[in-house]
């Protein structure tokens, strides 16, 4: 029977979330700094629950990368990844390594933007939230759902849709991930 290993990204993977890390890394200190009080009054309606996850962050990606060249957002991508490599937990990383070799299916299942999980994993299926570009720029919007809670599990099953073909370990760490681990055949949280 095929085996599929689904990892979650961030605080899986990670030591910590890479979207402010990124932002941070994209814009610096006081772009940050300024983009972050300007959104506080979202941010603290969603951990309150009062504002949709999703929405917060799109809203907050928008306003830093809207109207970004693809190009330039890309490559900004592939250097956070190069140059921010100390951000994997080595356990982590090993495991992938590891069942990658054994000839399994390796997926990372994640709500962070495709775009800067996929350098550090280029040789992993990544199912992430994608973001919507017009003319070679990115609108600020999300093309997909962000892919998180019951969204991890859709993705999943859009990939191998027949769930008696394959046997599912999943990994992850958060609220986000709980739908993931109780459809997997084997869940380990924060086991990583």
């Amino acid at each position: 029977m095929r085996k599929v290993y689904a990892f979650d990204f961030d605080g899986t993977l990670t030591t910590h979330d890479t979207l402010l890390a990124f932002i941070h890394y994209a814009k610096g200190t006081p772009a940050f700094v300024w983009g972050f009080l300007r959104h506080a009054h979202l941010l603290v309606m969603m951990k309150l629950k009062l504002y949709p996850n999703w929405k917060a962050k799109q809203k907050l990606f928008s306003y830093f990368f809207k109207e970004m060249d693809l190009e330039v957002f890309n490559s900004l991508c592939q250097n956070f990844a190069a140059e921010n490599r100390q951000l994997l937990r080595p356990k982590g990383l090993q495991l992938v390594e590891q069942v990658q070799s054994e000839g399994a299916d390796v997926l990372i299942v994640s709500a962070s933007i495709d775009n800067w999980v996929q350098p550090f994993f280029p040789q992993v299926k990544v199912l992430g939230t994608q973001i919507e570009v017009k003319d070679g720029c990115l609108t600020g919007r999300f093309l997909t759902k962000n892919c998180y809670g019951q969204e991890k599990v859709n993705r999943i099953l859009a990939l191998y849709p027949d769930r008696s073909d394959y046997y599912l370990a999943a990994y992850g760490d958060s609220r986000g991930d709980k739908e993931l681990l109780a459809f997997a055949d084997e869940a380990h949280y924060q086991a990583l």
